[in-house]
């Protein structure tokens, strides 16, 4: 099969195509041949050396996959040969065939194409167990998050009105801006014209934000301490600013707050089974329905997946870029 490799740490170019044996599902897996892949924040840093797979796990970049199933390992008892799934995958997503648990499988929803079905696994099983389940968001909460145009972001963004929060973001950009408020933002913050945390208090009455979900890090910590209300709960799920901060931590105990956060490619496969469970029951509807889907920014080849690299890096994508296999 062709697969997209990384031949050495480095800049977008060091993707290749290269032959590579066709994965051998195992005991409770499936064989997926890959119709499209989702390009992530993940890939690019895996790329440049700095997130190397969990063992066990390909060392092909590619966290989420669309496509057919192909062959059922020993064990495999949901899926048959021909259905057609996305899925979670540890590694490997950037090739011909990928090879993931069953039950980190999920049916590709009801009037969607491949490549759309292939930008929904890394987004929603993060977005739906760190805003929902790690963070708890409750209808009639103010919900913020950061990096409202990315593909966690736009997720988040639906999800969460979805659900009946008040929903505030940060972008950086009017344009970006324009199109959270399309996705269901009551309040998108152009954080290189405002200050966030002004906004917030403003927004809210001077309360804060129920929930913040933040992939910056850095500087955004101590101002995420201040546009929080109290009692508020922050997950951080990236640290594109720097994972080192430095916040006054006076701040999180008078107003009570809690500073969590998690990372999902190293998680069991029991753990990912139970999110993929918990978005069929609750999230798929909505999917089928159209009342949530992805925002798809640009498609391109397998084969021209450094492409897909640079594009990421420039940072002007709004939603989900996917690699064409098929």
């Amino acid at each position: 099969m062709t697969a997209i490799a990384i031949t050495e740490p480095g800049g977008p170019l060091v993707l290749k195509p290269e032959r590579r044996d066709v994965p051998v599902p195992g005991e409770g897996e499936i064989l997926i041949r890959v119709r499209a892949a989702g390009v992530n924040r993940p890939d690019v840093l895996q790329r440049k050396g700095a997130y190397p797979p969990p063992p066990g796990a390909s060392d092909l970049p590619g966290l989420e996959v669309s496509g057919e199933v192909a062959a059922v390992g020993p064990g495999a008892v949901r899926w048959r040969v021909g259905d057609a799934v996305c899925a979670l995958t540890p590694g490997g997503g950037y090739a011909q065939y990928a090879k993931v648990h069953e039950s980190n499988a999920l049916p590709v929803p009801f009037g969607f194409t491949m490549t759309e079905a292939a930008a929904l696994p890394e987004t929603f099983f993060t977005v739906w167990h760190n805003v929902f389940e790690r963070g708890g968001l409750k209808k009639g909460e103010t919900f913020l998050v950061h990096g409202g145009s990315s593909g966690i972001g736009t997720t988040a963004i639906q999800l969460a009105d979805a659900f009946g929060a008040y929903v505030m973001t940060t972008a950086g950009s009017d344009e970006k801006c324009a199109e959270c408020l399309r996705l269901g933002a009551d309040r998108a913050i152009n954080y290189r014209t405002e200050d966030f945390v002004a906004a917030v208090r403003e927004a809210t009455g001077g309360r804060g934000a129920d929930l913040i979900l933040d992939m910056v890090g850095g500087d955004y910590v101590a101002r995420n301490y201040e546009a929080a209300a109290v009692d508020g709960r922050i997950v951080q799920i990236a640290t594109q600013r720097g994972a080192v901060a430095s916040a006054d931590f006076s701040r999180l105990m008078v107003k009570r707050l809690t500073h969590t956060g998690s990372t999902l490619r190293p998680r069991t496969v029991e753990f990912k089974g139970a999110v993929a469970a918990a978005l069929e029951a609750k999230v798929w509807p909505l999917l089928a329905e159209r009342r949530v889907a992805p925002v798809m920014d640009m498609i391109f080849p397998l084969k021209e997946a450094w492409r897909a690299h640079e594009r990421m890096e420039e940072g002007e994508h709004i939603g989900k870029i996917v690699l064409d296999v098929a």
